[in-house]
């Protein structure tokens, strides 16, 4: 069997495959994926017998995780079928086994979703880079199914997942919290109960129904108005902490005992001050558009700040190079070295609890001694070409000033920004951090004003090249 590339490129993104079932993603194509990612495997650890397949809760998950195993029993590899998983459980039980992994899941996107995230045995991320354009063009090009194929069982791993992520705190010692957590009909609502028995305080899951057709709201928290429902409800109920997951469940954001969302940067600062109680003077990673104060804090409390790329596999990379014992992200994934070095929602949620035990403190006090500077959030635009804005924007600024890690980083002082293009659309991502409010707003204006005149000057330079005589 093999796929037309085309249809393949335009599922396949720069961490994992992702498209809209059935028009774009389909048990054909998940299948052809399946061989594909057998014939990576193989070619990792030529030993290797099987690979772990689980997936979220979406209606076309059934379909497309058979058809993922068929494409792997086809040459060969048994399948190990974990039935309905979180990712972080998927990523956990691909280093607890040691054996590869794909989670049949589309994460925040609507019902009409789905998409695969894979990893190599021991929790190794799959991305571009690192074996998806492998998967690919064996899924273009097609194999035989082999003679003797491979077989498919079943297992639960949710009660090891549950022990491993009780040995990032101390259980005995939480105060008796009392939490509410949002699981927007998505794999939380099979996870964060489990996770919670036994705990000390009391627990409500709302939406806790698993139904991939997202009835409530879109499991999708970074975006204010998912938050409401959980919003409201703490108010209800006087709780000291709200947790809001994202459809797959590997992605946690905070609310705090006032109501009010805490940001990823505020949750990677608060975790790191627990990793570093128990890590003295370890590693501790943040990509580029979280707050100035993660390093801050990172090195009042003896940690070394480490800056790095957004995405997974970036940040995964550099924690293997580095030993880091924590990153975080501003977009909510919290990266753990004990955790196979995958990122963990429930985790980061369980080492704020213990930051709130430790000190005492609600979390509406203790985020004030780590929230230091006011972010913009994340501000899209569409332009015709995201590297040459970039580069016509850069002429703006002091080069000394300036570096390119990930698009353009500008150091103003008292005030920083970070322009990216996007992995997978015509966007440029705009981050702006200042003091305070008002310089802030200022700062979004100038920048946006100056991202649409460059998109003006690259659309009139391709035009002016198009018109130029034979």
């Amino acid at each position: 069997m093999s796929i037309d590339p085309q249809r393949l490129s335009v599922v396949f993104k720069a961490y994992d495959i992702r498209g809209t079932v059935p028009d774009q993603l389909d048990a054909e194509l998940v299948e052809a994926v399946g061989v594909g990612f057998a014939d990576l495997v193989r070619s990792d650890d030529p030993g290797a017998t099987r690979v772990l397949v689980g997936r979220d809760m979406r209606p076309s998950g059934v379909e497309l995780a058979a058809a993922f195993a068929r494409g792997v029993t086809s040459q060969g590899l048994d399948v190990v079928d974990l039935g309905l998983t979180s990712t972080d459980e998927l990523f956990f039980a691909s280093g607890h086994l040691d054996a590869a992994g794909a989670q049949l899941t589309a994460s925040h996107n609507p019902a009409g979703y789905n998409g695969i995230k894979l990893c190599l045995a021991g929790a190794r991320p799959v991305g571009e880079e690192t074996g998806l354009e492998h998967v690919k063009a064996v899924a273009a090009s097609g194999r035989e199914p082999v003679p003797a194929p491979g077989a498919v069982t079943s297992q639960d791993v949710l009660g090891d997942f549950v022990e491993h992520v009780h040995r990032f705190v101390d259980v005995n010692a939480l105060a008796p919290l009392s939490i509410v957590a949002d699981a927007a009909n998505g794999m939380g609502g099979l996870v964060a109960p489990a996770v919670f028995e036994g705990l000390p305080g009391t627990f409500e899951i709302m939406f806790a129904e698993l139904d991939g057709t997202f009835p409530n709201h879109p499991a999708d928290p970074i975006q204010p108005e998912n938050l409401v429902d959980l919003q409201r409800r703490l108010g209800e109920v006087g709780a000291d902490l709200g947790l809001a997951f994202d459809g797959d469940a590997d992605r946690v954001f905070l609310v705090d005992d006032q109501g009010q969302p805490v940001s990823g940067s505020t949750t990677t600062a608060l975790v790191a001050m627990e990793v570093l109680r128990a890590n003295p003077g370890a590693v501790i990673l943040h990509n580029l558009i979280c707050s100035r104060s993660v390093p801050e804090v990172v090195r009042e409390h003896g940690g070394v700040p480490v800056r790095t790329r957004v995405g997974h596999s970036f940040i995964k990379g550099v924690m293997a190079e580095t030993g880091a014992a924590f990153g975080g992200e501003h977009s909510g994934h919290y990266y753990f070295r004990e955790n196979f070095r995958a990122d963990s929602g429930i985790i980061a949620a369980l080492a704020v609890w213990q930051a709130v035990t430790r000190t005492g403190k609600p979390l509406s006090e203790l985020r004030t001694l780590v929230e230091r500077y006011v972010a913009s959030g994340e501000i899209n635009t569409t332009v015709s070409d995201p590297a040459a804005v970039i580069e016509e924007v850069a002429t703006g600024f002091d080069p000394a000033a300036s570096d390119r890690l990930d698009g353009l980083t500008v150091d103003g002082g008292d005030w920083w920004f970070n322009l990216r293009p996007s992995n997978t659309e015509p966007l440029l991502r705009l981050n702006v951090e200042a003091p305070d409010g008002p310089a802030c707003a200022d700062h979004v204006r100038e920048l946006t004003e100056r991202i649409v005149d460059a998109d003006a000057v690259v659309r009139a330079s391709a035009h002016s090249r198009t018109e130029e005589p034979a």
